[in-house]
């Protein structure tokens, strides 16, 4: 324990937001988290890092003191982050570790704070478009935007950060044109109709993803294979890539394809969660459609996924995207053949996203939570890949 006088019993516990946590993990300091939820929910969901050390245990458990075995499990030389699911029950908690003498903060409203991080990096591409790539770290959750000629689509984007793209565009000096899924996601919740109702863009779905019964209260637009949208001088054009749904669509611009959930930078595609009895052929589809579509395309092509796991490597600038041909050398289900690929894909996928089926309900319009309720739908991992394991050379 650390040594010293003992905190001031009227000074309440230091706190830490989840962008200070985030900025501190990503610039290498050892990180040493108390993680104070139930063991089930420490099990689905929780921060971690290469530099990251994690003790979970429950909050219950320290609120008449810090018990003998959780001593002997905390440092005594570094500052420790108390955090729970909204942040109330981590306060208690750290304020005993702090009657205790340790170093100790508690992170500001808990695992629902850090699942408003979201993070912007604008990266080269070989288009004279603008093109952004935002990434959610609790999540891995991947959008889009590209902006050319005073006009703006966003790809992908999440309706719980309807008002950071909208503002990206304003200070691009930009009209948002476009509000695009490339699929019918299963692990958020779409922000395509918000943004249209809030600008004059128009909601562009592929054909087969809102035959699945979209219900929309905006009028959206629908696109097949090889349709482009443009984008002032810039072309996006539509790349059917079917398999994780039968919907799930790529868009290419110049050497950019953002391949939603069809190919990531890490592994492939899961083929259950639209139709769990029909996953072989899912499985079947999703090999010729990696092998026909994507892999046909040049090999310096940008790979621009929808998401990102715990298994991805970021580039420097803290993106994730890899050259086609890069994939190509390191990833093995990307050159079995297709009985390998479609028994390795189904015989060990990960569990379901959280709340998948309202969410899915959601997104085709058949349910309306209100922000709140929609933004606990999605906490937790997206789990929208298959299994990680022996994916990469």
């Amino acid at each position: 324990m650390t040594t010293g006088e003992p905190p001031d019993a009227d000074d309440a516990v230091a706190t830490t937001t989840p962008t200070e946590l985030k900025t501190r993990i990503d610039s290498g300091d050892n990180v040493f988290i108390l993680d104070a939820r139930s063991e089930d929910d420490f099990e689905e969901w929780h921060i971690d890092g290469e530099n990251v050390d994690t003790v979970n245990y429950p909050y219950f458990e320290v609120l008449d003191g810090v018990p003998e075995d959780l001593h002997d499990a905390l440092p005594d030389d570094q500052r420790i982050t108390v955090l729970c699911a909204k942040g109330g029950s981590s306060e208690l908690v750290a304020d005993n570790l702090d009657d205790e003498g340790y170093d100790v903060d508690h992170l500001e409203r808990g695992m629902q704070g850090w699942a408003r991080v979201y993070e912007t990096e604008t990266f080269d591409t070989a288009t004279d478009a603008t093109v952004v790539q935002y990434r959610r770290p609790s999540s891995g959750c991947l959008a889009y935007l590209v902006v050319d000629d005073g006009e703006a689509a966003v790809v992908d984007p999440l309706r719980a950060f309807t008002d950071t793209y909208l503002e990206d565009v304003r200070e691009l000096d930009a009209e948002l044109t476009y509000a695009i899924d490339t699929h019918i996601h299963a692990d958020h919740v779409s922000g395509v109709r918000e943004l249209a109702e809030e600008t004059d863009a128009t909601t562009v779905l592929p054909a087969d993803a809102a035959d699945r019964g979209v219900e929309y209260d905006v009028s959206y637009e629908t696109v097949t294979d090889g349709d482009t949208l443009a984008v002032g001088d810039t072309e996006i054009e539509a790349v059917a890539t079917p398999g994780h749904t039968t919907g799930m669509t790529a868009y290419r611009v110049g050497d950019v394809l953002f391949t939603g959930d069809g190919l990531f930078t890490e592994s492939v595609a899961r083929p259950d969660l639209e139709d769990p009895d029909a996953a072989e052929d899912a499985a079947r589809t999703l090999y010729e459609s990696l092998q026909d579509r994507v892999l046909a395309l040049p090999e310096d092509t940008v790979v621009a996924p929808a998401h990102f796991s715990d298994a991805a490597t970021p580039n420097d600038d803290g993106t994730y995207t890899a050259p086609l041909g890069d994939l190509v050398d390191r990833m093995d289900a990307l050159s079995m053949d297709e009985t390998a690929f479609v028994e390795f894909i189904v015989s060990d996928v990960p569990p379901r996203p959280a709340n998948h089926e309202d969410i899915i309900a959601t997104n085709l319009g058949r349910q309306s939570p209100g922000d709140e309720e929609a933004f606990e739908l999605e906490l937790g991992p997206n789990n929208c890949a298959a299994s990680d394991e022996a994916l990469t050379n």
